[in-house]
């Protein structure tokens, strides 16, 4: 028993604290309810391929394992950044067999996105004929990562960030478990939820850095050494790139300063290219504001040329600058102070969510999803949700 317990306490906390059962998920009530397709898949035992697409710690993988179980399917795990061809034929292989022995297959592939165009086309004759169930999660957007003909075979089904009170609900789970539910106070256990950006495996990962740390009382303060620094949930070239900018865009067409210098703020803090700011402000000048006011244009250029001349860290105020008066049009010494507020803003919420009628709608899959509700196209529209996320607001 004493070598059990030791051999546990190896396992990752996030691991050991993984739901087995949909009544034990936290979060995601949007799937999970009754009626809901993920209801419906256990209570009729009979999967269907699946796309889980959300940011990290969402519990992609762990509604997969779930419904494996449920339905009574082998469940065979394959990561796209470390399988291969061979890999794949060998998980078709041991799915014929299972076949013969009337055993379901289904197959989760962990960042399905990994894979390119042909790997994806060798699962397709398989999901057809039943062989295989396949699960992909993906971070990115299956409208840009997966291939047309597997989505067209799979249910698309989008996970969402943890909200602050589902990842506190987690971590006094998690506390529950170790018996350590008196050792950390309130107040960590609310910064370990506002650090996490909605997601389980963060929180519960530093959860169990500051229980490491053997204070005789976890605080905020035992959280903060533990946890370091928060990176910001940006990929300059996944879809949270074309989600921020867009936000920015729009926040600038709907003159919304603050709003504006919001998602700037995320850009420059995640380490976006500060010309491709500069151009889209250039681009901007002459589409939104035009003959409006012909002096739109030379500034923004101006800015472009200052932002490439200067370089970082300096040209921050360029930036900040230039998307204060194309927002307002009109110039301001007020510049310094907004850029810091702004820039304190984005430090204390860098993971929040792009509202869904501020993104761009490109493909018939995310407007269905409800991507650019309501957004009209013209001068000066201010849509009725505002343009920062709600929980700013």
């Amino acid at each position: 028993m004493a070598d059990y317990n030791r051999n546990m306490e190896r396992i990752p906390l996030a691991e050991r604290m993984r739901p087995q059962t949909l009544q034990d998920v936290i979060g995601q009530t949007h799937l999970l309810g009754d009626g809901e397709i993920l209801q419906q898949i256990v209570r009729n035992k009979e999967p269907v391929s699946l796309i889980l697409w959300g940011p990290p710690g969402s519990g992609k993988t762990t509604l997969a394992r779930i419904i494996a179980k449920h339905v009574e399917a082998e469940f065979v795990e394959l990561s796209a950044v470390t399988s291969g061809k061979k890999d794949v034929e060998k998980v078709i292989e041991h799915a014929r067999q299972n076949w013969n022995l009337q055993i379901r297959t289904i197959l989760f592939v962990d960042e399905i996105h990994r894979f390119n165009k042909a790997q994806q086309d060798a699962f397709l004759p398989h999901v057809e004929s039943g062989l295989i169930t396949l699960i992909g999660a993906t971070t990115e957007n299956p409208s840009f990562e997966i291939i047309t003909p597997l989505l067209s075979r799979s249910r698309v089904l989008v996970l969402q960030p943890l909200a602050k009170d589902e990842i506190i609900a987690i971590v006094k789970r998690a506390l529950k478990e170790l018996k350590q539910t008196k050792n950390v106070t309130p107040a960590a256990i609310d910064y370990l939820a506002e650090l996490s950006g909605g997601d389980a495996r963060v929180a519960l990962g530093n959860l169990e850095l500051a229980l490491g740390m053997k204070e005789t009382k976890v605080t905020p303060d035992v959280i903060k050494v533990a946890a370091q620094k928060r990176i910001p949930g940006y990929d300059k070239k996944g879809e949270m790139h074309y989600n921020v900018i867009s936000a920015f865009i729009k926040s600038m067409r709907g003159s919304d300063v603050d709003a504006t210098l919001y998602y700037l703020s995320r850009m420059i803090d995640a380490g976006e290219d500060p010309k491709f700011i500069a151009r889209r402000m250039v681009i901007f000048a002459s589409e939104d504001i035009g003959l409006a006011g012909n002096g739109a244009l030379s500034l923004a250029v101006a800015a472009f040329e200052a932002v490439e001349r200067v370089g970082m860290p300096e040209s921050n105020y360029t930036l900040y600058h230039a998307a204060t008066a194309l927002a307002r049009s009109q110039k301001s010494r007020e510049i310094p102070d907004l850029m810091h507020a702004a820039k304190d803003l984005a430090k204390r919420y860098p993971n929040a969510q792009v509202p869904l009628h501020l993104r761009n709608a490109p493909t018939k899959l995310m407007k269905d999803l409800g991507y650019n509700k309501d957004y009209k196209w013209e001068a000066d529209f201010k849509h009725k949700k505002g343009f920062l996320p709600e929980e700013i607001q």
